[in-house]
């Protein structure tokens, strides 16, 4: 009797093992398909590496350079009125009736004239509130006067233009270096002209 039953019980034991594995197989397989269904997996996408490319103009083609030409600066060689000197000249003399209207005129100078000189023009400015105002540049200056005054510490510069105009600065400081400058300054080389002194 116990030969005859443990032949029956091997089966047994099998078919059961058969049936764990057959059960644990499907178990794998059940969690297997519901891991792929919450949590799906995407395919990766291929990262290539990044090259940078450096483009150059063609050689070909010349380089061009835009560089803006400065205007020349404009420097102030002199700038003032008439000399203080024709002014209180003028007014010591001015008692006299007889030099009243020249005194007038040298208080008008004082008062209401300047003139400046510049590396590119002449300007001589005139006037109350100095409305009046004439400019002229050095290439068309012709010729070229000094008139000393008094004894010689003041002058007149009698500038001659190409058209044949005359602009007549009177009682300037210094006359001799600014007319020396005009001439420096002067398109064509000019001789300067120095008459004898007179008056004031």
């Amino acid at each position: 009797m116990a030969t005859a039953s443990a032949p029956l019980l091997r089966p047994t034991i099998t078919t059961t093992t058969t049936t764990t594995t057959a059960t644990t197989s499907v178990t794998h397989q059940s969690l297997y398909l519901s891991s792929k269904i919450l949590f799906p997996t995407f395919p990766s996408k291929n990262h290539r590496p990044i090259t940078k490319l450096h483009v150059s103009s063609p050689t070909n083609k010349p380089i061009t350079t835009t560089t803006s030409k400065k205007p020349k600066e404009e420097t102030i060689f002199f700038d003032g009125g008439a000399h203080y000197g024709d002014l209180v000249a003028n007014l010591l003399l001015g008692f006299t009736l007889l030099w009243l209207p020249l005194t007038l005129a040298a208080v008008s100078r004082a008062f209401y004239l300047r003139y400046r000189f510049t590396n590119l023009r002449v300007t001589v400015i005139s006037g109350l509130t100095g409305q009046d105002r004439s400019d002229f540049s050095y290439k068309v200056i012709k010729d070229v006067q000094v008139v000393p005054r008094f004894i010689g510490e003041w002058g007149d510069i009698v500038i001659t233009l190409k058209d044949g105009t005359k602009v007549d600065l009177r009682s300037v400081p210094k006359f001799r270096e600014i007319a020396k400058y005009c001439l420096s300054m002067a398109e064509e080389p000019v001789v300067l002209k120095e008459t004898a002194p007179k008056g004031f």
